[in-house]
């Protein structure tokens, strides 16, 4: 009964949904497009109002089922795929009216001002922080010199227990501790003066600044109180200064880079040999040019201009000769300031060194102390000797008499009081001498070992004092050796003659072998133009031009004169064209002579190649 039962929906209009009956000559619903801001009834559910027969259905019409209908792709999520999601429930506003203007707006202005105190929030929290980490920084600040004045302190205490373990005395320490605050003293002051020679320098450049600034002043005054050429000419100038100074600065740069190469090409050319003897070689080629070229002009030019350079050549020479005797002059005044500042600065180290000097003094005298020791040591030890001999005599003779006085008292019963008195004190003072005696060679032996020590360390200070000469003499001898090739012009100028002379001789030999160079190529030149004549008239040559290709088939007679060997010497001639230019030497010359003539027996033999 249900199936047979019409759809609720027929025959009566619907307030909710927009799928009633269509009316006669009006497109069903279903099929047109749906508005934007169409209106979703309360009571449905969207997404369940496509099935037909249910309230707020559609009807089923073929336009329905003609209808394009659009599938989204299901969503992908972290954990896998899920469910389409459907519409959003509730009523929504099909009419934005002025209550949903101020809601949104009410919206947006709740969402600004939570940002806005977020924003401050934030602000506070980054000011506490910035004013904690200024107290920190400044309490890091204070905790870092009190850091740095206790490791002062460390340092002072642990010099302390290293001069208590190595048994440093006090005076030692308090003659360091002296020489210390003395040098503390004059690097303090050397402070203070430089302090004030640096605030006294600033105080002139500002002064200095003013002066500028009021300069500029006083130039703009003068620019803006000229006419207006002349400010246009004024203003022009400038702007070429500007240029020109722009333009300085480029090539300045472009000048470091060129000197930067240069000084990367003379490490290159220091590293290789070959290079060196190439770019000599290629100097004195130059060299030679340029000689070449006023031999040349000399040779060319008139009397008259030869006398007006040599005028100037014995001009320019005498101006050479007197910048050589000014040269001279100012060398000796400088080796007289520099032995003056020698004399000064052995004065000024005499000065300053006076502690030295004097311990130097005090060692001095312990040396001749030592010295005299040493010279006067065998005869005090001779005397000692002698000493202890006659004490060891004098300790026999003692113990004999003292036996002998032991057996004379078992020989006599009786001995008188005076007797044993004189006999007490003889003992008493042979062993008094006796232990005087043993006193004064300890004594001895301990002064010895100590002079001993003394000899060794001044025997190190004069080793060393010694190679402080040595050193002192070599520099003074390397010196003396510059002063006397340098006060020695004649030999200078001995040997300048001398190379002049060399190099006049290697003139002319160069002359004469370019001479020659000349003529060979002279003669070179006119039989290759002879042969070069005869070769364009030889009809096989013609021939050969005009059709190569049919040349190398064709087997031309060999003559009986003509062996294999010529053959192959003509293949390999005719390879190589006669070249006559840049001929260098006389080996070149020879092999091209040789060539024209084998050249010349191939051409009377009908064989010249082109």
């Amino acid at each position: 009964m249900a199936s047979q039962r019409p759809p609720s929906s027929i025959g009566r209009p619907s307030s909710r949904s927009g799928s009633a009956v269509p009316i006669a000559g009006r497109l069903p619903t279903a099929v047109r497009p749906p508005p934007t801001a169409i209106r979703v009834a309360t009571g449905m559910v969207p997404g369940t109002s496509g099935h037909p027969g249910m309230r707020g259905g559609p009807i089923a019409t073929p336009g329905v089922l003609s209808a394009q209908i659009k599938v989204t792709d299901r969503p992908v999520t972290q954990q896998g795929l899920s469910g389409m999601k459907t519409g959003m429930k509730g009523p929504q506003r099909q009419i934005l009216d002025k209550s949903y203007y101020l809601g949104l707006l009410r919206s947006k202005i709740n969402e600004l001002t939570t940002e806005t105190s977020k924003l401050h929030k934030e602000i506070d929290n980054y000011n506490q922080e910035n004013s904690v980490y200024l107290s920190y920084e400044k309490r890091a600040e204070g905790l870092a010199a009190e850091i740095k004045d206790l490791q002062g302190h460390l340092a002072d205490f642990n010099m302390l227990v290293d001069k208590l373990n190595t048994n440093t005395e006090m005076e030692e320490m308090i003659n360091d501790y002296n020489i210390l605050k003395a040098h503390n003293d004059s690097e303090a002051e050397s402070i203070d003066s430089i302090f004030t020679e640096r605030r006294e320098r600033e105080e002139a450049i500002r002064a200095i600044e003013e002066e500028i600034r009021r300069e500029r002043r006083v130039a703009d005054e003068i620019v803006q109180a000229m006419p207006a050429a002349k400010q246009e000419k004024y203003f022009t100038m400038t702007t070429a200064n500007e240029e020109l100074l722009q333009e300085l600065t480029v090539l300045q740069e472009e000048l470091d880079i060129l000197i930067t190469r240069k000084e990367d090409y003379h490490a290159e050319l220091a590293h290789s040999h070959i290079k060196q003897e190439v770019v000599r070689l290629h100097e004195t080629l130059l060299a030679l040019k340029a000689k070449r070229d006023a031999m040349e002009a000399e040779h060319k030019s008139s009397p008259q201009e030869e006398r007006e350079q040599l005028f100037k050549q014995v001009k320019e020479d005498n101006q050479e000769i007197a910048s050589m005797e000014r040269q001279l002059t100012e060398i000796r005044d400088r080796m007289g300031q520099i032995t003056e500042e020698i004399r000064q600065l052995e004065q000024d180290s005499e000065e300053a060194q006076g502690e030295c000097q004097q311990k130097y003094k005090e060692l001095k005298k312990k040396e001749e102390e030592i010295d005299r020791y040493l010279e006067s040591f065998e005869e005090s030890r001779a005397q000692e000797q002698e000493k202890m001999t006659q004490s060891q005599e004098n300790i026999v003779s003692l113990l004999e008499h003292c036996s002998r006085n032991m057996l004379r008292l078992h020989q006599v019963d009786t001995v008188t009081a005076s007797e044993l008195r004189d006999m007490q004190e003889v003992l008493v003072s042979k062993e008094t001498e006796v232990v005087q005696s043993e006193s004064t060679a300890k004594g001895l032996t301990t002064e010895s070992q100590r002079l001993q020590q003394d000899l060794e360390k001044v025997q190190q200070l004069e080793g060393k004092i010694t190679g402080e000469l040595s050193t002192l003499k070599e520099r003074v001898g390397t010196m003396e050796s510059e002063l006397l090739t340098y006060r020695d012009l004649d030999t200078l100028r001995h040997t300048g003659e001398e190379k002049k002379k060399r190099l006049q001789e290697d003139r002319v030999s160069l002359t004469q072998r370019r001479d020659s160079f000349k003529q060979l190529l002279d003669e070179m030149n006119q039989k290759y133009e002879t042969l070069k004549t005869k070769l364009q008239e030889n009809e096989t040559h013609a021939q050969r031009q005009s059709s190569p290709l049919n040349l190398r088939r064709v087997t031309t007679p060999r003559s009986p004169r003509t062996s294999p060997n010529m053959w192959r010497s003509t293949t390999r001639v005719s390879s190589t064209p006669c070249r006559t230019t840049g001929v260098k030497h006389a080996s070149t010359g020879a092999s091209k002579n040789v060539s024209v003539n084998v050249m010349m027996k191939w051409s009377a033999h009908g064989i010249v190649s082109h």
